[in-house]
């Protein structure tokens, strides 16, 4: 059986693309059923239009109040009946309604070793703390920022020669493997979360 993923993108969509390509493997094991965005005109939706996949777009400035953002994206996502929903560099803060929908089943990726280094600046937090090792984070949202069950981790060695953005770049890299890596073992074998620990399989 394929999972179904709804993936939210903010931005040029490069982790749904590389999810995008993953699913047209039937073996991967999940295919992408829409794509959702904050914003219009953003080079993501073009991706998921051009690959025939539904689109919507809920801005939050289009709603009276945050809840009833929230409310609104979270229907519309429920539309689609996800398996999981993947935040790739879907930059708002998603709701309760969100979180309370979809226990455990809605994640996201971040550019540093979390615990470290969480917001906006990762590369650069890592970069200016004088870290070995910065690297890439999927991990499973709660009602923090960047603070849920870790999925998975890969580490990115910091060279002495490094700028925000050649070490930011090779990041992205690791991120969007192991993204597509992590998600499939999901739809795959399944996970389970314990308290602060996320089991594969």
């Amino acid at each position: 059986m394929t999972a179904n993923l709804v993936v939210l993108v903010s931005g040029s969509g490069s982790n749904l693309q590389a999810l995008m390509d993953a699913c047209a493997d039937p073996a991967y094991g999940a295919r992408v059923v829409a794509v959702g965005a904050d914003r219009h005109g953003t080079y993501g939706l073009e991706r998921a239009q051009n690959a025939g996949i539904p689109t919507f777009v809920q801005r939050v400035k289009d709603h009276p109040t945050r809840d009833e953002w929230d409310a609104a994206l979270t229907a519309d996502i429920a539309a689609y009946e996800p398996d999981l929903i993947v935040s790739a560099g879907f930059l708002k803060i998603c709701g309760p309604r969100l979180l309370e929908a979809y226990p455990g089943r809605y994640i996201n990726t971040h550019n540093s070793l979390l615990p470290a280094f969480p917001g906006m600046n990762g590369p650069g937090e890592a970069l200016n703390a004088g870290v070995k090792l910065a690297g890439a984070t999927l991990f499973i949202c709660d009602s923090g920022i960047d603070t849920g069950p870790i999925v998975a981790q890969c580490a990115v060695p910091v060279e002495d020669d490094d700028t925000v953005e050649t070490l930011t770049e090779r990041i992205k890299e690791a991120e969007r493997a192991q993204l597509v890596e992590a998600v499939g073992r999901m739809m795959r074998d399944g996970w389970k979360v314990d308290g602060r620990r996320v089991r594969l399989g």
